[in-house]
């Protein structure tokens, strides 16, 4: 079993991060890959719609798609915008 690919994600992840995260999922798309949200404060709508698509992408594949270490403000603000079980 290969190790997954390991994406950090940045501290604030609004529209102007939507398209380099993009990038960088469509980077490691085929690969297992594991997103780091430890040092996550914001999360807006258009990344977690960017978050949501990936992980739907790689369901799609059959390749293993997960967040990992969320921060307490990930957590919270995928639930405030109703997308709770991204951060599960």
């Amino acid at each position: 079993m290969t190790t997954p690919a390991e994406i950090t994600l940045t501290d604030v992840l609004d529209l102007t991060e939507a398209r380099p995260l993009a990038d960088a999922l469509l980077g490691v798309r085929g690969r297992a890959v594991a997103l780091d949200a430890s040092g996550v404060e914001r999360l807006g709508a258009l990344c977690l719609q960017v978050l949501i698509a990936a992980r739907r992408t790689w369901a799609a594949d059959g390749s293993p798609f997960a967040i990992i270490r969320p921060s307490a403000a990930f957590s919270e603000q995928c639930a405030r915008l109703g997308a709770a079980e991204l951060c599960r």
